[in-house]
């Protein structure tokens, strides 16, 4: 049997005898903990390092405060990024409705000031949401005035497919209403348009528009858009037609709500459909 050579010797005994890796207290491997228990001499800047997430998000995540110190046994919530890689023509607005987070926290996450210009192909981190924590709001007798819908259906059709939150398998951001090509899509409510026209990788032609308060809605798959970024709308005015552009299956609206840039079940906010 011929002799192994003394780097291929010293390569196989070093992999027979390193050390199992240490088992977080989670069970899961260290960057893919999307929660940390503190151990005993860890430091926020090891835990971010072993955890493959940038300090500044878990500090944010967190709301730690100056100096950033952590203590044995405290629960860390560890935002999980994902990576964006610049297409043209996109903007931070884009990318940050894309992915349903706040365009200040991927800049933070990224080292950018809020009004930096993007690169075609550049990388980009795109932190994990970090769910707030939900506060009890005392029940109150709403009034007959307060019972009625806000909002309206942007267009009467079947749903193809309904609204599924994110971090679950096969998420679903808003709801596909099939129609026929060129039906009308209205706007749900009053409001201003913040974006009118082409976003290629997913939506097709797109409409948002600013429903104040933190509001938001978006009508995807249009053939054709009708209002222009800047435009105020009324509730039921046409703001595109009905399409088969980005991702769509076939001749269908995709339709979302937000509110703070957080996806919403839209049908637990439009009225009964009749």
């Amino acid at each position: 049997m011929k002799a192994l050579a003394l780097p291929a010797l010293a390569l196989l005994l070093a992999a027979a005898t390193a050390p199992a890796p240490t088992p977080t207290p989670s069970g899961a491997p260290f960057n893919e903990e999307s929660e940390h228990v503190v151990q005993p001499g860890e430091t926020l800047g090891g835990i971010a390092t072993r955890a493959e997430v940038p300090r500044v998000l878990i500090i944010e995540a967190n709301g730690l405060k100056a100096p950033y110190a952590v203590r044995t046994g405290q629960k860390l919530a560890i935002p999980r990024t994902r990576r964006h890689t610049v297409a043209t023509g996109e903007t931070g607005f884009l990318i940050a409705w894309k992915y349903g987070a706040a365009w200040q926290d991927i800049a933070v996450a990224n080292g950018l000031g809020p009004d930096a210009t993007l690169k075609r192909g550049q990388k980009l981190l795109i932190p994990t949401l970090i769910a707030p924590q939900a506060r009890p709001t005392p029940a109150a007798t709403p009034s007959p005035a307060a019972t009625a819908p806000r909002f309206a259906w942007p267009l009467q059709g079947p749903i193809r497919r309904s609204f599924a939150p994110r971090g679950k398998p096969g998420y679903h951001d808003g709801i596909d209403i099939t129609a026929a090509e060129g039906t009308a899509v209205r706007a749900i409510d009053a409001g201003k348009v913040l974006f009118a026209g082409e976003e290629s990788s997913q939506f097709g032609r797109l409409v948002i528009v600013d429903h104040g308060g933190g509001l938001t809605s978006a009508y995807a798959f249009l053939s054709r858009v009708t209002v222009k970024e800047g435009d105020p709308v009324r509730k039921g005015e046409r703001v595109g037609l009905v399409g088969h552009t980005g991702l769509a299956r076939g001749s269908e609206l995709h339709f979302e709500l937000r509110r703070s840039n957080r996806p919403v079940d839209p049908e637990e906010q439009l009225p009964e459909r009749e």
